[in-house]
């Protein structure tokens, strides 16, 4: 039987390189209609449900029929928005399924599978309240780049360590792990949410800018589901337009 889950996607409308980038509309349809289509054909999720804070966000996403709860302005991070929007869902009468997924709002791309695959390996791992993937880098991807988070994993499948740096750090290049990508999906055992919002900031946490580090920081567990992925997510105008432009090629041109 196959497992269920809901999904979360948080949207906001500010970000320091794109700003409104999930209404950027090129393709006939805003960024964020394309995440929530794609997350749509996992077999896992029974529902998606938008979380933002912005007005315009929450009237793009009910103009195409999708499920959108507006939330606070001053959530900390997404996890804290998520905790938000099901706490809203429970108490309009919901009843939520025990594993909710963190689908980013900016990866019109997301691979279904991996959401399948995320959600399967949270639900085998019964000490693990949260899961993550890790992936080999693709040949265009700098490991060492701060802009793609690096993750270590330990001989049980869980996460030891996330970071902006080379990680491992290889002494002798030829010798032992090899670095791994950590794309940002996240999947939580719905149990778990409110012990999150409980945890106290962490120095790694902060001195990284990775909010899963408080989670390990705090002594829980981080199961990690091994994966290929190949989407990225949405940072820029220019990444935006590569996007715009892989779409229209396969789709045809955008409605007028």
């Amino acid at each position: 039987m196959t497992i269920q889950a809901l999904a979360v996607i948080p949207a906001r409308f500010g970000s320091t390189r794109f700003p409104g980038k999930p209404l950027a509309a090129e393709t006939g349809k805003p960024l964020i209609q394309h995440v929530v289509e794609q997350a749509a054909k996992a077999a896992c999720l029974t529902r998606i449900v938008v979380a933002t804070d912005d007005q315009r966000i929450f009237d793009a996403v009910k103009a195409f029929g999708a499920d959108v709860v507006m939330t606070s302005a001053d959530h900390p991070n997404g996890t804290s928005r998520i905790a938000e929007t099901l706490d809203k869902l429970e108490a309009a009468g919901d009843v939520l399924p025990e594993c909710i997924v963190n689908v980013q709002g900016d990866e019109p791309d997301i691979e279904p599978r991996v959401i399948d695959e995320l959600v399967a390996g949270l639900m085998a791992d019964d000490d693990a309240p949260m899961a993550t993937l890790a992936s080999d880098f693709a040949a265009d991807e700098d490991p060492s780049n701060p802009n793609i988070v690096k993750v270590a994993v330990d001989q049980l499948g869980r996460a030891m360590y996330f970071s902006r740096s080379l990680l491992p750090f290889p002494r002798e290049a030829a010798a032992g792990a090899q670095p791994l990508k950590h794309p940002g999906l996240y999947a939580y055992r719905r149990s778990f949410l409110p012990t999150y919002l409980s945890l106290s900031p962490t120095p790694l946490e902060q001195a990284e800018q990775l909010e899963q580090l408080r989670v390990l920081e705090h002594g829980h567990r981080i199961a990690i589901v091994r994966t290929q992925v190949r989407h990225h997510g949405i940072d820029t105008p220019q990444q935006y337009a590569a996007f715009v432009k892989r779409w229209l090629e396969e789709h045809g041109s955008a409605p007028a």
